[in-house]
């Protein structure tokens, strides 16, 4: 690994580090990503228990804010549960900015790393290749060794921006997604709870459903 670290000169250290930093966030947002922790199970209708009970009180709202990131959207409308329909809203909307936010961090800088990366291993080419150029001029053709040693520290460093950047954005483009998906399925949480909250359905409608 050294060997190759300092085969391919300098430029190596950056794609190294943009590699690890790459490698903490993905595991850092497959862990924050767990969708049962950021969606519990049957929320909404155990929220709904809990106001046909008349349980609802600030502590059990302070539970669902703890809980995870829909019930601090939740949390937010139920707050205001005896105001109209667009104050739970809006409320609701209010709060989901920084609940998206938070499933968001950290993917602009995987993004990133995806796209720097190539350019580093491509400067790493570029500085391989004057190089070669230069030993040329100095000493023509005739000591391949040195040749070959400007030419390798060309083809690692590509090779090794490649090989960071392609995972980065593959990964960048999956939580990406995931993210769009939770944000959507969090979303119809929100309006289920206002349209239960505010009489538009029946509470039998939310009977055993996330």
């Amino acid at each position: 690994m050294f060997e190759l670290l300092r085969a391919g000169g300098w430029l190596m250290w950056p794609i190294l580090l943009c590699s690890i930093v790459a490698m903490a966030i993905v595991i850092e947002r497959f862990w924050a990503l767990r969708r049962w922790a950021i969606m519990p199970e049957d929320l909404v209708s155990r929220i709904w228990q809990l106001h046909r009970r008349q349980l609802l009180n600030d502590d059990r709202i302070a539970e669902i804010r703890e809980g995870s990131a829909l019930g601090r959207m939740l949390a937010a409308g139920l707050v205001n549960r005896f105001h109209s329909r667009e104050v739970m809203k809006e409320a609701i909307q209010d709060t989901g900015r920084q609940v998206v936010a938070d499933l968001e961090r950290y993917l602009n800088t995987l993004g990133t790393i995806a796209a720097v990366t190539p350019l580093l291993g491509l400067l790493g080419t570029v500085l391989g290749m004057i190089e070669v150029f230069g030993v040329i001029m100095e000493a023509g053709v005739g000591n391949p060794g040195v040749l070959a040693g400007g030419i390798s520290q060309a083809l690692i460093t590509t090779a090794s921006g490649l090989s960071v950047a392609i995972p980065a954005l593959m990964f960048y483009r999956y939580f990406d997604n995931r993210v769009d998906k939770l944000i959507v399925a969090m979303e119809e949480q929100a309006l289920r709870l206002i349209e239960v909250m505010q009489g538009a359905r029946e509470a039998g409608d939310y009977g055993g459903q996330a």
